[in-house]
This record gives C-alpha cells, structure tokens and sequence, in this order.
C-alpha cells in the first residue's frame, strides 16, 4: 500500500474508535441501543473499508497491467535496437574485411 493509502486508513480507523468511544460515554440511550448504533456504525464502516480495498485493488491491477505493457513495449524496443546496432557492427564489419583483403592483395603482388 502506498503511504498515503496507509495513512488514510489509519485515520478513518482511529475515528471510527474515537467516534464509538465518545459515543458510548455520552449516550443518552439505554446500552441496548447504544449497542446497536455502535454495531450499525461498525457494519457502515466495514462497507466503507471494503469498498475502498476493492477501489484499491482495482488500481493496482490497472497499474501492473500498464506496467507490464509498458515493459513489453520497452522488451521490443530494445530488441529492435540491438538488431539495428547488430546490422550497423556487421555493415563495418564488412567494410573492414573488404579493406582488409584489398590491402592483402596489393601486399601479394
């Protein structure tokens, strides 16, 4: 999880508590239905976390996903690459080669 993501819930969690425990101390109800908001408040904010865990989740694969084109894409960039620098080391290579057997003919005569 990123650190801003971290942080976030770290805080909608320690609301939550802060907001159960202010409750409770100051409930004008009886514990029976003090009891009940607290765990209708819980149930809400377990929806809330879990939706945001899918929100997340679902932004990591679009992540990975892009990263892994983006990898692929370069994988075949630099395989393209290597094929041009390949055919430019045989180019002189040649060059060299036909120098070389130039020279060597003019040193047999």
């Amino acid at each position: 999880m990123s650190n801003n993501t971290s942080t976030t819930l770290i805080a909608i969690l320690t609301g939550a508590a802060i907001g159960a425990g202010l409750g409770i101390l100051f409930a004008p109800d009886k514990g029976s239905k003090t009891r009940g908001k607290i765990k209708e408040g819980y149930k809400d904010a377990s929806k809330d976390l879990k939706f945001k865990f899918d929100d997340l989740s679902g932004e990591m694969k679009q992540k990975l996903k892009s990263a892994k084109l983006d990898l692929e894409e370069t994988y075949v960039d630099l395989l393209s690459d290597m094929s041009h620098k390949t055919e430019d080391v045989i180019s002189f290579l040649e060059i060299k080669l036909a120098e070389l057997k130039e020279q060597n003919a003019r040193l047999q005569k």
